[in-house]
């Protein structure tokens, strides 16, 4: 299981990558108080933290891929919020999206797993 991904994030794109992370399912939850610069998020144990960076690394083609339970509902929320949701070519016959987060960051949604496709 992986536990979690620590993304780095401009300080402005911290509230908006929130709400990018919640339309995919996830929840705020509380920091430890030693890392509470940071903002943690989590859905069904896995968790992805944001750490505000002035000048954050964002790697041109790696990316962060979600499992989401409802495929199209999951890309109509993200449409709902203004996120550009671009469908990509399926693999295992099950659908796949590509959102850029607000710091350039690429989420892959998929609808399936290979195991479950």
């Amino acid at each position: 299981m992986l536990h979690h991904v620590g993304i780095e994030v401009a300080p402005g794109d911290v509230p908006r990558s929130v709400e990018l992370w919640e339309a995919l399912g996830f929840e705020q939850v509380e920091p430890p108080a030693t890392l509470s610069e940071y903002t943690w998020l989590e859905r069904e144990g896995t968790q992805v933290h944001l750490m505000p960076t002035e000048s954050p690394t964002v790697p041109p083609r790696g990316h962060t891929a979600i499992v989401v339970a409802d495929f199209e509902r999951a890309v109509e929320e993200l449409s709902e919020r203004d996120f550009a949701v671009e469908r990509r070519r399926e693999h295992w016959g099950a659908p796949r999206a590509l959102v850029i987060a607000p710091g350039g960051q690429r989420v892959e949604l998929m609808a399936a797993t290979p195991r479950s496709a």
